[in-house]
């Protein structure tokens, strides 16, 4: 009966996946041809994305950029700020919230805000335009999530793919999860294959690098994420630290998760010893009192010497800023924070950064 309704659904799918593909085959073919005006800019623009829909690590990317850039450069980034309560544009300031300028540009802002400045707007050209007038001292610009917006011609770009959905074996939408034909691949000049084990082996890269047959002047890389140890996310309210390996059997992590893909986070979660339950809402949900009464109650009906409620670093900002988080929670809560990692498994590891600000000073 599944296989039946399988092929049902890709029967029926698949003309609309063919519609997808000729509108945005059009669209690229109208950028390349000039009808559609790209636009360039002074100062560099390095732009960070995918061909698929869901989460494949680019604030991890954008966050990896500025601690190895943001000593050498001053950085703007711009963000469309997804799923914000806002529009037009907005600079991140020490009263912005995820509500008002969005999730992931919340997160960089509260750890790199200090340095680089970060901004939302919807059209990434005006975006650019404005953070230049009113920071006419920036000298780069990094672009999150920014691919498909070809109105901006960048002087270089990161694409990013997942190694578990990698994008020679996915289809385009509705059928698949690309928002694109997979030869967009070729308009990057960078490639990170991400989400890769720590361990991943040199013939699996090259079985990857085989597959996705690059152009000499693309540079391909692999990366794996590293987990930090956890923070409170209510440093204020925080009784005690903690460690996941510091847990026993005897505790219990009540694992509460708004992003795409929470499985990497629930597999670094059963490493440590303790109970684990899950609460998991859809990426960027905007927690209500009823879901935080859920959460509530699941962590009052759990034994344990330990309590705690892990969550993502980006949940953690919508926690923070929801009036309506309960205060007996709160000494309990924690977030997991991570960064991206070059993979030294593959060739030329090393050379990600000097490559690309090679590229960028060209």
């Amino acid at each position: 009966m599944r296989t039946t309704t399988g092929k049902l659904l890709t029967f029926a799918l698949t003309p609309l996946s063919w519609l997808y593909w000729g509108v945005t085959e059009v669209r690229n073919q109208m950028f390349r041809l000039g009808v559609l005006p790209q636009k360039s800019y002074n100062v560099p623009v390095v732009c960070v994305g995918n061909l698929t829909v869901g989460g494949t690590g680019k604030t991890p990317m954008v966050e990896m950029l500025l601690r190895h850039l943001q000593t050498e450069y001053r950085i703007g980034v711009v963000s469309r700020g997804y799923k914000r309560k806002t529009k037009g544009f907005l600079l991140a300031n020490s009263k912005s919230t995820p509500a008002t300028i969005g999730d992931e540009p919340f997160q960089m802002y509260q750890k790199f805000g200090k340095r680089v400045k970060v901004a939302v707007c919807e059209k990434r050209t005006k975006g650019i335009e404005r953070l230049l007038q009113l920071q006419p001292e920036i000298n780069l610009i990094i672009l999150d999530d920014a691919f498909q917006h070809r109105y901006v011609k960048p002087k270089v770009s990161i694409l990013l793919m997942d190694k578990n959905r990698p994008v020679y074996d996915d289809k385009i939408l509705p059928l698949g999860r690309l928002r694109e034909h997979k030869s967009g691949i070729y308009r990057a000049g960078f490639i990170v294959v991400t989400k890769c084990p720590q361990s991943i082996k040199p013939v699996d890269c090259r079985l990857i690098s085989d597959r996705l047959s690059l152009f000499p002047y693309q540079k391909l890389f692999f990366s794996y994420t590293r987990y930090l140890n956890l923070k409170p996310v209510f440093e204020d309210e925080a009784p005690y630290s903690v460690t996941l390996d510091s847990l026993t059997s005897a505790d219990t992590i009540i694992l509460v998760t708004g992003i795409a893909n929470p499985r990497p986070l629930i597999r670094e979660c059963r490493k440590s010893k303790a109970r684990i339950k899950i609460i998991h809402f859809p990426d960027h949900h905007d927690f209500t009192t009823a879901d935080l009464t859920k959460i509530e109650n699941k962590f009052n009906r759990q034994k344990g010497a330990r309590k705690i409620i892990v969550t993502t670093e980006k949940d953690a900002g919508r926690m923070l800023h929801n009036p309506f988080f309960p205060e007996s929670l709160k000494p309990y809560c924690f977030y997991l924070p991570i960064e991206m990692q070059i993979s030294p498994s593959w060739k030329n590891a090393a050379d990600f950064i000097p490559l690309l600000k090679k590229a960028i000073d060209k």
